[in-house]
């Protein structure tokens, strides 16, 4: 294709004169090492347009897994397909909108949920439940929750896990009421964390002792980036446990409990 100065007609990498249109960066072989957005190379003073469109589709992701909605029903069956008891919650958010204007809705369950969930207590309190909330990213949910969740149970023999609870439009602190309402000893958290523009399906786990409506973030630990790209759902589900060991001996989370799981060793030492 020849260039053309007026409609720009040489595509990117190609030649005009002998001059390539754009620029390569002396970092491009760093690329191969994070999704970061480094070494796009220009063109004059400006991206070149592969990078242009490639921050636009990272953009529209972000925005489509805000606001995707959770599908419960296919979720309820893969979990209970995989030998999960489970429960259905929502938020006093009515909606996605005003689960987005009204953060503290998402914090506290709905009437109808809260009584749900204390009928549903079972007679023995259970060490352990386990919340799965859409969040920020239904998408992260979808894909990572059950996964997960198949990998922490193999590393909790010994601990009574009550039902999953899948609850919608919820925010973090929704986790207390939750365990809470169960009775339970400890709740974790599964949480679509807010999208990034290279991750739209990154999952928070959020670890409460002893739940109660009106624990702070200080009285929780978060373990975050849990997916294939990121945390993978073994190490993940092995540092949950760790937590669950210590919160048990401390009896306590948050700023008390530190994270004492040994990360992997790299190759050389």
């Amino acid at each position: 294709m020849s260039a053309d100065p007026e409609r720009g007609s040489v595509p990117e990498g190609a030649s005009n004169g002998s001059r390539a249109l754009v620029e390569p960066d002396a970092w491009t072989a760093l690329r191969a090492f994070t999704p970061a957005r480094i070494a796009l190379g220009r063109t004059g003073s400006s991206q070149p347009t592969s990078a242009q469109l490639a921050f636009g589709l990272a953009h529209a992701q972000a925005r489509d897994a805000v606001h995707a909605p959770l599908d419960v029903a296919a979720l309820d069956s893969a979990l209970q397909g995989a030998g999960f008891g489970t429960l259905v919650a929502r938020s006093r958010a009515a909606d996605r909108p005003t689960y987005l204007r009204r953060p503290d809705l998402g914090r506290r369950l709905d009437a109808a949920s809260l009584a749900g969930l204390r009928a549903a207590a079972p007679a023995a309190a259970p060490d352990l439940v386990f919340v799965v909330a859409d969040g920020l990213s239904a998408v992260a949910i979808a894909r990572h929750a059950l996964p997960l969740l198949v990998a922490a149970r193999e590393r909790l023999a010994g601990w009574a896990i009550g039902p999953v609870v899948i609850a919608t439009q919820a925010r973090v602190a929704l986790g207390d009421e939750v365990g809470e309402a169960l009775g339970a000893r400890a709740v974790a958290l599964l949480v679509g964390e807010r999208p990034g523009l290279s991750s739209p399906d990154s999952l928070g786990i959020y670890l409460t002792w002893a739940p109660r409506v009106g624990r702070t973030d200080a009285e929780r630990n978060c373990i975050s980036n849990v997916r294939p790209e990121g945390l993978a759902y073994g190490r993940a589900a092995a540092t949950l446990a760790g937590l669950l060991e210590g919160a048990r001996r401390l009896g306590a989370t948050g700023v008390a409990l530190k994270d004492e799981t040994e990360a992997p060793r790299l190759e050389g030492g």
